[in-house]
C-alpha cells in the first residue's frame, strides 16, 4: 500500500505537467520574456515568495547569479528576505528601479500580506511584476495590468504547486538561456 500511495505521487505530478504543458507555455514565455527585457537593458530581477515560495526564490537567486545547465556570465538577481510585511516592500523601494522585474512565488497559502506589499511597492516606482501563484489567484489578477505577468498553476494541492512553480523557474531560465546565449551544442 505505501509503494502503491509514492507511485501515485509520481503520476498526480506527471499528470499535472501533461495537462498544463500548453496552458502554461504562453504565460511561462511572457515572463521570460520580462526578465530578459529586464536585463538586456541593464536592469535586474528582485525575487521573492510566500510560504514553499521562499525557497524557490532563493533557487532562482542562485541559477540567475550562478548557472542553471550551462556556464554564461552572472545575471543581476536579488532573492528579498521574508521577515515581515514591510521588510519585502522597503527592499524594493531601496533596490527597485524603473526597468527591473520583481517576480512572486507565491505557494497558494494564506501568507501573502507580505509579497503584496511589495508588488505595491513595485507598482508605485514602474517595476514590472511577474507572479507565480495557485488556482486561486486572488488577489493577484485584480492587482496586476500591463506588461504584468501572472502564471496560473491550476491545483490546489500545494506540493503540485510548488512542484510546478519549480519547472516553470526551470523554463524561464532555460529560455533566459537560450535567447541570451543561442541553442547548446550537444
Amino acid at each position: 500500500m505505501l509503494e502503491q500511495q509514492i507511485q501515485q505521487q509520481f503520476f498526480d505530478s506527471a499528470d499535472l505537467k501533461y495537462q498544463t504543458a500548453e496552458l502554461l507555455a504562453r504565460p511561462v514565455a511572457e515572463a521570460a520574456s520580462a526578465l530578459l527585457g529586464a536585463i538586456t537593458s541593464g536592469g535586474k530581477l528582485m525575487v521573492c515568495g510566500s510560504g514553499g515560495g521562499r525557497w524557490l526564490a532563493q533557487h532562482l537567486q542562485s541559477m540567475m547569479v550562478g548557472r542553471f545547465e550551462r556556464d554564461r556570465p552572472p545575471l543581476a538577481a536579488w532573492a528579498l528576505a521574508n521577515d515581515t510585511e514591510l521588510a519585502l516592500a522597503k527592499q524594493v523601494q531601496a533596490l527597485g528601479q524603473p526597468g527591473d522585474v520583481l517576480l512572486v512565488i507565491d505557494d497558494g497559502g494564506a501568507d501573502t500580506a507580505a509579497t503584496i506589499a511589495a508588488v505595491q511597492a513595485a507598482q508605485q516606482k514602474d517595476i514590472s511584476v511577474v507572479v507565480l501563484t495557485a488556482a486561486a489567484a486572488t488577489p493577484w489578477r485584480e492587482m496586476l495590468s500591463e506588461p504584468d505577468v501572472l502564471v496560473t498553476v491550476p491545483h490546489e494541492r500545494p506540493a503540485r504547486i510548488l512542484e510546478m512553480q519549480l519547472l516553470i523557474l526551470h523554463c524561464v531560465c532555460d529560455a533566459l538561456d537560450l535567447q541570451l546565449m543561442g541553442e547548446q551544442e550537444t
